[in-house]
């Protein structure tokens, strides 16, 4: 790959961005401090200027990911906020929904129970013919669901709630991730992970947890989610994944190297790429693992597939 137009600087540390349908904008999410921008998208697929906005944009704490909706009338901002155990300091998680109309964007609603303080969504995902849309709920380790509300662009409360775990009352700190609808809208899969370190015999080490792809069929009539499968991820850490255009694989990917006990010894589960089949039952069969050389200072932070033409 080379540079294609010159480089834009940005405010700030940018998180995720997104395309809207038109492929006219180019949405940006920053999450410290939590932000949104949107800029123009040359003729030539060069970024072009900032679209300026007329009025404050209600954008939370700690944004995550920026969708705009199926039929390209809104935005949604994805704000985790910090709730999770030993988060500090403490605040709100919530989904920030915008009226989108070239370009501009307009507050229109706050979707959050109660004070958010207990909600800490990371990621979603829009099932691609049928007003459901599905959210990973980050600190909670949960899958919500919403309906798409022409007024307020999601229902104010989730249609359904289920677990991501297998395990959900594990006593181990546990983070849901990534969220993606398989294309053929019958299956939905989310990313749990864990990764922290605890002290034994003086040695930072893993003390266990659940780094897998849950898997839930999606019922047709209602967009309710049933887990069929918790896939090992064979890594620690998996933050994101993609599924491959033909809905055929999946390949997940851990951020970083950590040490585990085998026996009594500690040694390095490396990060790396993990490549599963997908069955005609959404079940993940693994294929092998592809070691990456990684580091908590040069990560592996984002994975994912596109086909090229």
């Amino acid at each position: 790959m080379t540079p294609h137009g010159a480089t834009v600087t940005l405010p700030s540390r940018p998180i995720h961005t997104s395309v809207d349908l038109t492929g006219e904008y180019l949405l940006i999410a920053y999450n410290e401090p939590s932000g949104l921008t949107v800029h123009r998208i040359n003729k030539d697929g060069t970024i072009g200027e900032r679209v300026n906005q007329p009025g404050p944009l209600d954008t939370g704490k700690f944004a995550h990911q920026v969708r705009v909706t199926p039929d390209n009338q809104q935005v949604i901002l994805v704000t985790r906020g910090n709730n999770a155990p030993s988060d500090n300091p403490v605040n709100p998680g919530s989904l920030k929904v915008f009226s989108f109309k070239d370009g501009v964007l307009t507050n229109l609603a706050a979707i959050q129970p109660g004070d958010g303080m207990q909600f800490g969504p990371r990621h979603l995902d829009f099932h691609p013919t049928q007003p459901w849309v599905y959210v990973s709920i980050e600190s909670q380790n949960k899958l919500y669901v919403y309906k798409r509300d022409p007024a307020s662009g999601l229902s104010r409360e989730p249609i359904f709630i289920k677990e991501t775990l297998s395990d959900p009352q594990t006593k181990l700190r546990q983070a849901a991730g990534t969220i993606h609808v398989h294309p053929n809208r019958r299956f939905v899969y989310v990313a749990n992970r864990a990764w922290w370190l605890t002290e034994v015999d003086g040695k930072q080490v893993f003390p266990g947890g659940e780094n897998s792809i849950a898997v839930f069929a999606i019922d047709q009539t209602t967009g309710e989610p049933t887990l069929l499968q918790n896939a090992d991820g064979h890594a620690n850490y998996l933050r994101t994944f993609g599924i491959d255009p033909a809905g055929k694989i999946l390949i997940a990917a851990s951020v970083a190297p950590v040490p585990v006990r085998e026996g009594a010894e500690i040694k390095m589960l490396p990060a790396g790429l993990s490549v599963f089949r997908i069955g005609s039952d959404g079940k993940l069969e693994f294929v092998r693992k592809y070691d990456l050389d990684a580091s908590m200072q040069k990560q592996q932070f984002w994975a994912g597939m596109i086909a090229l033409s």
